[in-house]
């Protein structure tokens, strides 16, 4: 076959990670197909399946790799690829192979740039592999100057990224899954662990950071004190229980029953995921953006979040985002609220476990 490579290439690295897209409006590019040879059809995968296929054809494609998602409609492994090699080598693997633009690489040139140029309050941006882009946002906030600014770098970056706006204002949901109370302030628990051998209970970081000591109830007895906290950069905190509360390995799902979470896990885009938090309850969505960064102002910036269009407002800080019995991510903030929807970011909960040596429990 003709080796093909797009042009304008630069030098390219392999992608991490699958993520996921739901809906059909996606096409699927075969260029180059032979007319008498069909390209392969893609196995039917499942989310768990695509994400070890993905780590392999990672290994094996090098810098020919740019981006893997998980079509759930179709359940296939998408695999973006920049030559023809590449693509064989997908099609032959199982998955679908989809000739792209902007490798990984490029994509993460794009994001050091939106850092070092255009990093104003009221901002984010996630990469999308579906897109092959990086989606930078906006809220209501960023006006003016700042706009002006934000907008020249994402025109200047051409078809690497893309500006969006939100109605909402980015922020983090402090009001003051359960709700606990430190002082005058309000936020949710998210998922009880184990540590050490002894129980304790993660939230945000941004909760940690201003209190230490939390309770039930308003002015209630202590239940915990804080073991670690990490704000901002990251969003996680770990409260040590001091009492005999009770703390299973549960979300409260607010109509009378519990969800069990037995394990944590990466969240993919287009999964559909639930949100519970002491403020609004809960409510579901799915996952539209991964390795997000969010400005909130004050200097406060966070890497690394998951991008939803699930809503929540301030005390929800903290709460369980979830999938079944897998643990996602802790609820860090947003815009929006849940009469008019929103953005909600969330801090992964595998990072959080793994800072703090803990493990679902």
């Amino acid at each position: 076959m003709k080796h093909r490579r797009i042009p304008k290439r630069r030098a390219a690295m392999a992608g991490a990670g699958v993520v996921a897209l739901i809906g059909a409006a996606v096409t699927f590019q075969t260029a180059n197909a032979s007319e008498d040879t069909p390209a392969p059809k893609p196995d039917t995968l499942s989310i768990a399946k695509a994400g070890k296929l993905a780590s392999s054809l990672d290994k094996e494609l090098g810098a020919d790799a740019a981006g893997t998602y998980y079509d759930a409609q179709a359940k296939q492994l998408v695999v973006n690829v920049l030559d023809d090699d590449a693509k064989d080598a997908v099609e032959s693997a199982g998955a679908k192979a989809r000739l792209v633009e902007n490798s990984l690489a490029e994509l993460k040139s794009a994001r050091a740039t939106l850092t070092d140029k255009a990093s104003v309050p009221g901002s984010s941006w996630a990469t999308d592999p579906a897109a092959n882009k990086v989606v930078v946002t906006v809220d209501r906030t960023v006006k003016g100057a700042d706009l002006k600014k934000l907008t020249s770098v994402v025109e200047g970056l051409g078809e690497k990224a893309e500006l969006k706006h939100s109605k909402g204002e980015f922020k983090p949901f402090i009001a003051g899954g359960d709700a606990i109370f430190g002082g005058s302030s309000r936020c949710s628990l998210g998922f009880n662990v184990v540590k050490d051998g002894a129980p304790h209970f993660l939230t945000a970081g941004h909760c940690t950071e201003a209190v230490t000591s939390w309770s039930e109830k308003q002015g209630g007895p202590a239940i915990g004190e804080n073991a670690g906290s990490s704000f901002p950069d990251n969003d996680y905190g770990i409260v040590k229980y001091s009492g005999d509360t009770a703390h299973p390995s549960e979300v409260n799902l607010y109509n009378g029953s519990t969800q069990k979470i037995t394990k944590a896990g990466a969240a993919t885009v287009g999964q559909q995921v639930q949100r519970s938090g002491s403020t609004t309850q809960l409510h579901d969505g799915k996952v539209t953006g991964l390795d997000a960064t969010v400005n909130y102002g004050n200097g406060d910036i966070v890497n690394g979040l998951i991008q939803t269009d699930v809503c929540a407002e301030p005390g929800d800080s903290g709460g369980a985002l979830f999938a079944g019995d897998t643990a996602l991510g802790l609820t860090s903030g947003g815009s929006g609220d849940c009469s008019s929807g929103g953005e909600t970011f969330f801090q992964p909960v595998p990072e959080a476990l793994e800072a703090f040596g803990a493990e679902i429990g």
